[in-house]
């Protein structure tokens, strides 16, 4: 398998370096051989499927991902369903033992310091959304340890891979439009953006279609900015939903996650009251 992927990458490399080549050569000559190279490289028989047929998709929609696909920063990320399909969320876990992974004992430790250095934030969204400030903080402390990791992957990169390897690749494509749009919007170098291997991002680990939709402000890394998105998006749902407990869910369908989100805002709540 990882051979397969490192071949296409190679492939896409070097269809995305003829291109750019052509394209110099055109600016040169102010001729049709550019068009020509162009026109070989788009029926080259070595050409991955998988991504060519990703590049294809974005070409119709106005956008150039070969540039992506050439940057030296840009890798697939082998295995990355595996990522998934081993996620504590989807193995058979007591409670407990879920708890224990998300480092339950120590977020209930540090929520009380969170809280006291973002109460006025805290309260504003309170007031603004109806969402209690414990539930906020309780969603920050597991989604990013209360800021403090917010990945080690790069969301362009995650995608990128899930669409290759053809895990949840509609999923996939369909966040990268959106993450390639959000970039743009805001002048930012998508690979110079960290995530989870999912390519959720920012303190409130939101995917890109929730960053377009329910995120609050410019900057993605302002934890006021954060603490009104998971406000934003609580609140919206909880108007589907009929409660923030099933807001919650729709945060992560998982009912553990939502019962660890909501154990860890009962406890922060026990020491205020």
């Amino acid at each position: 398998m990882k051979k397969n992927i490192t071949t296409a990458l190679l492939s896409v490399l070097t269809i995305c370096s003829l291109i750019l080549a052509a394209d110099t050569l055109q600016a040169q000559t102010n001729g049709p051989v550019a068009s020509n190279a162009i026109n070989q490289a788009s029926v080259n028989s070595d050409t991955p499927a998988s991504l060519n047929s990703l590049i294809e998709y974005f070409d119709k929609k106005g956008v150039d991902l070969k540039p992506f696909l050439a940057d030296s920063r840009f890798e697939i990320y082998d295995g990355i369903g595996d990522r998934f399909r081993k996620s504590a969320e989807r193995r058979v876990l007591t409670f407990e033992e879920y708890q224990r992974i998300l480092g339950f004992e120590a977020k209930k430790r540090n929520i009380s310091g969170f809280i006291d250095a973002n109460i006025d934030q805290l309260k504003i969204a309170e007031a603004e959304y109806d969402i209690p400030i414990y539930v906020i903080a309780a969603i920050i402390g597991i989604e990013s340890d209360f800021g403090k990791n917010i990945g080690s992957f790069n969301p362009l990169n995650a995608y990128v891979s899930m669409y290759s390897e053809n895990y949840r690749a509609e999923f996939a494509r369909a966040q990268l439009d959106e993450l390639l749009k959000f970039t743009e919007r805001n002048n930012i170098d998508v690979f110079e953006l960290k995530s989870s291997y999912a390519g959720a991002m920012t303190y409130a680990q939101f995917i890109p279609y929730s960053l377009n939709r329910w995120f609050v402000g410019d900057d993605i890394f302002d934890m006021n900015n954060n603490i009104l998105s998971v406000g934003n998006y609580l609140a919206h749902f909880k108007n589907i939903t009929g409660s923030v407990e099933r807001a919650v869910f729709r945060y992560n369908p998982s009912q553990m996650y939502t019962d660890a989100v909501m154990a860890l805002a009962a406890e922060a709540e026990k020491m205020y009251n």
